[in-house]
């Protein structure tokens, strides 16, 4: 008995829907984006002439943003919270998003508890699981269609873009280019992990907080990992040697800045070129940038997870003793026995 071959259905959906894309790509010619390393202005005057003291604070596209994954954040939150107790009033079992978020925070849990032990797993994990989680959203909000071509017409300062009146204060870009008077967009919204003031702020934030779960863990006795002068004056030579490696422990600690600020935004600003480049280039076979979307997908979420997780092993160390505190208390216990 033959066995019936199945149609290949969905190699006909992608060839529909390139099919699709090239004639509507005809028909609305999309707009090339402006690719800018800085968050842009959606008004010109300044909100706040001298905020903090720094000067004055712009309303630019990441603020909304930001304001946008917080309240998502809450409403998540909410709504987990509500479904748990609806649980707990029933069956005990949880469903819906109570049950998705409990899988996702005791799988972070148990990551937590495997790197820093049971002793510390509580300390670290609210930190790791937050920043992970905020991360996380942050890299995906992004991806949203619409997210960052819809916003603030300026005018150009050189070379612009022509504009369609839609009527009621509402415009077009145009792909065609003007020297002169011509227009450039502001997205409303802007992925803030493409914002270096987000990602150097998170950095401070992850790295302070080591030292603290440092401090809680070890006491006073964590300054030896970047002061070390137990052996100053007993073996003057190695006592310098440990010394000068504190200090370059001291460095490394305060760079763990710029590593976790510049890796989290170049990749995610990375991501936002390599799209606008491919769409570019194929012009109108619209279904091969979409398809390059899903690996701005995994980058947002390899980025949050890489970055949580490196906040979580670098606390787990930090509440470990240096190596000749755990030499000394395994001698004492070797003596004892």
């Amino acid at each position: 008995m033959e066995t019936p071959k199945r149609t290949p259905w969905r190699r006909w959906i992608v060839l529909v829907l390139m099919i699709a894309g090239f004639i509507l790509g005809g028909i609305f010619v999309p707009v090339q984006p402006e690719i800018v390393v800085a968050a842009e202005k959606l008004i010109e005057e300044p909100i706040a002439e001298n905020f903090l003291g720094l000067g004055p604070l712009y309303l630019v596209n990441t603020l909304p943003t930001l304001a946008v994954t917080l309240v998502l954040l809450v409403v998540i939150a909410f709504a987990t919270n509500r479904s748990l107790k609806k649980s707990q009033q029933t069956d005990m079992v949880p469903r819906g998003i109570g049950n998705l978020m409990e899988a996702i925070l005791e799988m972070l849990y148990n990551l937590t508890e495997g790197s820093a032990g049971p002793k510390y797993a509580r300390m670290i994990f609210p930190w790791f699981a937050t920043i992970m989680v905020y991360v996380l959203f942050a890299n995906l909000l992004k991806l949203i269609p619409g997210f960052e071509s819809v916003g603030v017409l300026h005018h150009a300062h050189g070379e612009g873009h022509t504009i369609a009146e839609l009527g009621g204060g509402w415009a077009n870009l145009l792909p065609e280019k003007v020297e002169e008077g011509g227009y450039v967009l502001a997205p409303f919204f802007r992925g803030i992990s493409v914002d270096l003031n987000f990602t150097v702020s998170l950095a401070i934030i992850a790295v302070v907080m080591i030292q603290v779960v440092g401090f809680r863990a070890q006491g006073l006795g964590y300054l030896s990992k970047f002061f070390n002068t137990r052996r100053m004056f007993k073996v003057p030579f190695f006592g310098a040697m440990d010394f000068l490696v504190g200090l370059l422990e001291l460095i490394s600690e305060i760079s763990k800045i710029l590593s976790f600020a510049f890796r989290l935004f170049g990749n995610m600003f990375a991501g936002i070129v390599l799209v606008a480049i491919v769409a570019g280039l194929l012009g109108k076979i619209s279904i091969l940038p979409a398809m390059v979307m899903m690996f701005e997908l995994f980058v947002g979420i390899i980025q949050a997870f890489v970055f949580g997780m490196l906040t979580m092993v670098f606390m787990a160390q930090a509440t470990q003793g240096h190596g000749e505190e755990h030499a000394e208390e395994h001698a004492v216990s070797a003596h004892e026995i």
